[in-house]
């Protein structure tokens, strides 16, 4: 079996000529509600975003012949004119691995029309960037080349498992949003806590905050300034060194689950952020390896057809074992 390789284009040059003729696009139902920087950032790939947002300002950029700014929300039927830019090519070949592809194509739980829901395997990231040239989103593009819209609805962390919702339409996008920023997304993981946990249930409500951390990583904090957050845990099997359980988060904020998990004196087992590393570094000698937090399950109304919808992704081997050894 062979990766699956993809050069985006082929180059004559260093820089693409510029286009001749300025563009008129109309909008149609199912580009409607993006912002109109998002939309230019996809149509000009390889133009720089400094250069986007000067022709918006410079009135290069408008929608049904008037100015407009870069963060309205284009609605079906307005009409964009898109200036010539000079685009620069881009010359790196996107690539498949075999094992990423095996996983796309045989981790599909659920897919309809508008929407599929990928069994994410733990140390893939969900989109290209840090390094990493081909991610979840842009391998399940590369094997469905025909697909005209696919984009994630939300994010997993890179070293998460489990449930990932990604939109087929971007009229179901919009939907899916709402359903995350409302209460219409019931989300539940499976975690493994280090140590003992005595509880059977906790209900943590602690506010989270933002800031840089180390060489400018990306960290969180309960801070009584931060944004509020609310996550329910529930025991459902524990050994001396370790506690499974159940994570329900009520609010969607970054790395909510590892830091109220750690708020609670209980760390995710192989957390590198914000876990324990003493035991850690115990749990590796084990054989325990990685950041133990799968999103298990999502529950939610179908936006189009109205039916109550649950996928669950299977548990992870280890915690499957874990489970059926040391729950009550």
């Amino acid at each position: 079996m062979t990766d699956i390789r993809m050069t985006t284009r082929q180059p004559s040059s260093p820089v693409s000529p510029t286009p001749q003729s300025v563009q008129w696009l109309t909008i149609d139902p199912d580009m409607a509600g993006q912002r109109l920087d998002n939309f230019l950032l996809a149509r000009l790939k390889g133009v720089p975003k400094s250069r986007i947002y000067r022709a918006v300002r410079g009135g290069e950029v408008r929608v049904n012949k008037a100015r407009s700014s870069a963060s309205y929300r284009l609605a079906a039927g307005d009409v964009v004119r898109v200036p010539p830019v000079r685009q620069s090519p881009a010359v790196a070949e996107l690539w498949l691995p075999d094992h990423l592809r095996h996983n796309l194509e045989q981790g599909v739980l659920y897919e309809d029309e508008t929407l599929l829901i990928l069994n994410k395997p733990a140390g893939v990231a969900v989109h290209g960037g840090s390094g990493q040239q081909c991610a979840v989103i842009e391998g399940l593009r590369l094997l469905r080349p025909e697909a005209r819209f696919l984009e994630l609805a939300h994010r997993l962390d890179r070293d998460t498992s489990g449930c990932l919702l990604i939109a087929k339409k971007r009229s179901m996008l919009r939907l899916l949003h709402d359903a995350f920023r409302g209460d219409g997304m019931t989300k539940t993981y499976l975690a493994l806590l280090t140590g003992a946990w005595s509880k059977q249930h906790a209900l943590v409500n602690q506010p989270l905050l933002k800031r840089a951390g180390q060489e400018g990583a990306r960290m969180v904090v309960v801070n009584a300034a931060g944004k509020p957050a609310q996550t329910r845990f529930q025991r459902l099997a524990c050994s001396e060194q370790l506690t499974l359980v159940k994570a329900m988060p009520k609010t969607g904020r970054t790395h909510q689950i590892r830091v109220h998990a750690a708020w609670l004196g209980h760390p995710i087992a192989g957390d590198p952020r914000y876990g324990n590393f003493e035991r850690n570094r115990a749990l590796v000698q084990h054989g325990i390896t990685g950041l133990q937090l799968h999103a298990w399950q999502l529950r939610f109304v179908h936006p189009k057809s109205g039916e109550p919808l649950s996928v669950s992704a299977p548990m992870p081997a280890f915690l499957d074992d874990f489970y059926q050894t040391y729950h009550a």
